[in-house]
């Protein structure tokens, strides 16, 4: 099995931009962490993410749960194709880890891994917000991520430590081979009617508790929309 490579670390400080007085709404304020750049060394890995990183809406983002976000590299070249936009690269999707060698139907809920001295393991696939389309300027980005199932994952921190760019994952444990990321995206996302599959998922021990709680929702014939994610402010 190849392992996966983590060839860039990125953290970012909040930033604030757009004008009170815009009329277009992808002008007006915001402020967001998604603006990542490349940090050189050894960085240390705490049990809520990255030490220099910086979470704007810690109610949607952040937390044990999504302490570490990670995005294949390889998903720039679609994204370059798909929205005709040549600067999009590492990092575009506020990604603290940019990784090779691995995408999401090769990792695994629970899925475990050694990174320098740190222990980090698979709890989520990102849900993506409307805070990409804002920064690219493009309305539906969000369903684009969630529908092309290149949606990058979460990991929380078992074990902290200091960890750095170049440094292979070492797998030290997969329990749920069968909860892909590939495969939980398709139940959340594209066979939403199967309720036999949200039930298998939602009791995934492993499985962040806010995937649980939505998918439970979903049992409970309580379907609610996603239109204030992924549009939020972007949108009336």
């Amino acid at each position: 099995m190849t392992k996966p490579v983590v060839n860039i670390i990125l953290t970012g400080k909040v930033k604030r931009m757009g004008s009170p007085d815009a009329e277009d709404r992808m002008e007006r304020p915001w402020k967001s962490g998604i603006f990542k750049t490349q940090v050189d060394g050894d960085q240390w890995i705490g049990f809520e993410g990255f030490v220099k990183d910086e979470i704007a809406d810690k109610k949607a983002h952040g937390g044990p749960e999504k302490a570490v976000f990670a995005y294949p590299a390889k998903h720039y070249a679609h994204w370059r194709e798909d929205l005709n936009i040549d600067d999009i690269g590492v990092g575009a999707m506020g990604e603290n880890l940019s990784l090779e060698n691995v995408d999401e139907t090769s990792v695994c809920i629970g899925d475990t891994y050694r990174f320098g001295d740190s222990i980090l393991q698979v709890s989520q696939p990102r849900r993506p917000c409307w805070k990409p389309a804002r920064r690219f300027r493009v309305m539906d980005f969000a369903l684009k991520i969630q529908n092309s199932g290149l949606t990058g994952w979460y990991y929380r921190v078992l074990q902290e430590g200091y960890a750095g760019a170049g440094m292979e994952m070492e797998l030290i444990d997969r329990p749920h081979p069968e909860w892909t990321i590939a495969a939980c995206n398709e139940v959340m996302y594209v066979r939403k009617r199967d309720l036999d599959l949200a039930e298998q998922l939602a009791t995934c021990d492993l499985l962040a508790p806010n995937w649980k709680k939505s998918l439970n929702k979903r049992l409970q014939g309580k379907q609610s929309s996603d239109a204030k994610r992924v549009y939020g402010p972007n949108k009336v």
